[in-house]
């Protein structure tokens, strides 16, 4: 069980539900749990299952946007790929990727926010929007918003945008009110969230369900 088998998953329930596939995340992910368990050798597979479900949500997330991120003039890329990466061995491209993503610390340096995916301008490495992503806010909501603030606080990145994406697989979106502690981060310390469930949520202008996402990207880069 590999990137790959959730991606090939996914093109199913896209040729099943169309633009609705997004919804399905979380079944296909129950679905994934199923086979993971039946190639898994070892004494924890929950342990082992959530560091899988974690990393490879991003991935599926990445590969679900790309080509229409890319239609915009934009390109996507994998976070990680830049912590990973000595800045001598970046291409140009992405040297200035992360040189307009980095926060100051003053005399303690400056280090990459933790975010899971970056859309960026290929031709300036400008970055656009910053993505976390996890199964539940509760993993990583609050981190979030705190990266959303350091970006915020410096002339050269307060223009990112920092959302969140999410199948909000205990309900913390679903409803405006009573309003739970990760919406009201949501609402008030980030861009904004989207939502890939089977149950309609709640709108806002910042909680939304998913296939809003490029609509909005497209009226921001206008």
């Amino acid at each position: 069980m590999n990137i790959n088998d959730l991606i090939a998953s996914y093109n199913k329930k896209k040729e099943e539900y169309g633009k609705e596939a997004y919804r399905h995340i979380s079944n296909l992910l129950r679905e994934a749990k199923l086979q993971h368990k039946k190639d898994f050798q070892g004494d924890d597979h929950e342990q082992s299952w959530r560091a899988f479900k974690g990393k490879n949500l991003e991935k599926l997330i990445e590969f679900i946007i790309t080509d229409e991120v890319r239609t915009l003039g934009l390109e996507v890329m994998n976070g990680n790929s830049l912590e990973r990466t000595n800045g001598k061995n970046l291409s140009k491209e992405l040297g200035l990727v992360k040189r307009n993503l980095l926060v100051d610390y003053g005399e303690f340096g400056s280090h990459l926010p933790d975010v899971d995916i970056i859309i960026y301008r290929p031709k300036t490495g400008k970055v656009i929007a910053v993505l976390s992503s996890k199964v539940t806010l509760r993993e990583r909501i609050a981190q979030t918003g705190y990266w959303k603030i350091k970006l915020a606080s410096d002339e050269v990145t307060k223009h990112i945008k920092v959302y969140f994406v999410t199948p909000d697989e205990d309900g913390t979106l679903a409803v405006k009110k009573p309003t739970k502690k990760g919406r009201a981060i949501v609402e008030v310390d980030l861009d904004g969230s989207y939502v890939l469930s089977e149950t309609n949520i709640e709108e806002s202008g910042k909680v939304k369900m998913f296939d809003k996402f490029i609509d909005d990207l497209k009226k921001l880069i206008k």
